[in-house]
């Protein structure tokens, strides 16, 4: 799908030079000013990287996937679109290795990309947005996400982590011609059109609430939810004996934190031999939770694209990252059709991810991302 300033496309051919060949024919445009794209760790990626690197001469920034959004949701191939440099510019920089990684290094990569501004002197959080892609197994998603957003200076940051299928392994990002593991891509992307970051998710507070007593935050491993082996408590709240515990009893019952006004979902990934739980995301000791009540993945979507569609009058594109649980309960649900429907109005491209990233913040069963386009005149 081709707009004025940005070209999208989506590609299923499995050889990796053919692929890219095709792509650069659907996304091409004179003046590139960078591109972006998501791709199936199928792929032979060293082959895949060769290509693009062969094929591209404006900055290129990827990651591999748990499927691929561009609006259809594909699986198995890539999805990209090509931005104009007459309004967007592209900075990417890679951060690897991720250990380590802290305010001080945040500092440094954001005083780095912001002698490269073209459009503006200085950060500027009307004119610019970070973008950041980070290996989805890394359990680095909160450290670098935290630290990059405290030294933005209000500059709006979205990300995810990337995916592999539904396979819980190597996860890649790509930039300068390789794709690598225990690696991040943050990019200041500068637009001179209106844009706006956003968080959606379809799950509100319940009634059931929970203390987690005793963690490992590094691990994102929780041992005992008020005092009590996790496992066993969990299913105690939510009314189900441990044995009935599934991967499909997780995403229907994530919990969630509350940060000022504000909730975010906390989904749990499995349970261990030890009876602990395993988290998407890092749960501390002393958090106060509440189990989460679904309110409908389609319904909310549309609401969101109503208030998009009404604050734009014209909508160039979105970019965005959506939880591989939410994926699997629209596949589960069959309203593959419905969710097609609405993000097609907002020109989405992005993919299904192991986590998704908002300012500061680490968060799953979430879509996040930017809408970047013209704001209807306020009277």
């Amino acid at each position: 799908m081709d707009s004025r300033f940005s070209r999208m496309a989506e590609v299923i051919t499995k050889d990796e030079i053919s692929a890219v060949k095709e792509l650069y024919r659907n996304i091409y445009q004179e003046e590139m000013g960078g591109v972006i794209f998501f791709c199936s760790a199928g792929y032979d990626l060293d082959k895949l990287a060769y290509a693009i690197n062969e094929t591209f001469s404006c900055p290129v920034i990827g990651c591999t996937t748990a499927g691929e959004i561009g609006p259809r949701y594909i699986d198995g191939g890539i999805v990209a679109v090509s931005l104009s440099s007459k309004v967007f510019r592209l900075h990417p920089y890679m951060i690897t290795p991720l250990k380590g990684f802290n305010i001080a290094s945040s500092k440094e990569i954001v005083d780095d990309l912001s002698s490269r501004l073209i459009f503006s002197a200085s950060l500027n959080p009307e004119k610019m947005f970070g973008l950041l892609l980070i290996d989805g197994l890394s359990v680095m998603e909160e450290m670098v996400s935290a630290a990059l957003h405290s030294v933005l200076k209000g500059v709006s940051l979205i990300g995810a982590s990337a995916g592999n299928s539904q396979n819980f392994r190597e996860t890649r990002v790509y930039f300068n011609g390789e794709f690598i593991s225990d690696a991040a891509v943050f990019s200041l992307i500068e637009t001179s059109l209106d844009f706006e970051t956003f968080k959606l998710q379809h799950f509100v507070p319940s009634e059931m609430d929970m203390v987690i007593t005793r963690a490992d935050p590094s691990k994102r491993i929780v041992y005992e939810i008020d005092g009590g082996p996790a496992a066993e408590e969990y299913a105690r709240i939510i009314g189900l004996d441990v044995e009935e515990l599934t991967s499909q009893t997780f995403a229907m019952y994530p919990v969630m934190l509350q940060i000022a006004d504000d909730w975010y979902v906390r989904s749990i990934q499995k349970i261990n031999d030890d009876g602990s739980l395993t988290f998407f995301c890092a749960i501390d000791e002393g958090l106060p939770l509440i189990v989460a009540k679904g309110v409908g993945i389609v319904d909310t979507l549309k609401e969101k694209v109503k208030v998009l569609e009404t604050d734009f009058s014209e909508i160039e594109l979105t970019i965005g990252f959506d939880c591989i649980l939410r994926r699997l309960e629209i596949l589960e649900k069959k309203q593959i059709k419905d969710v097609e429907n609405e993000i097609r109005k907002i020109r989405m491209i992005g993919f299904s991810t192991f986590g998704e990233q908002f300012n500061s913040l680490h968060v799953n069963q979430t879509l996040t991302g930017v809408t970047i386009g013209h704001r209807r005149s306020k009277v």
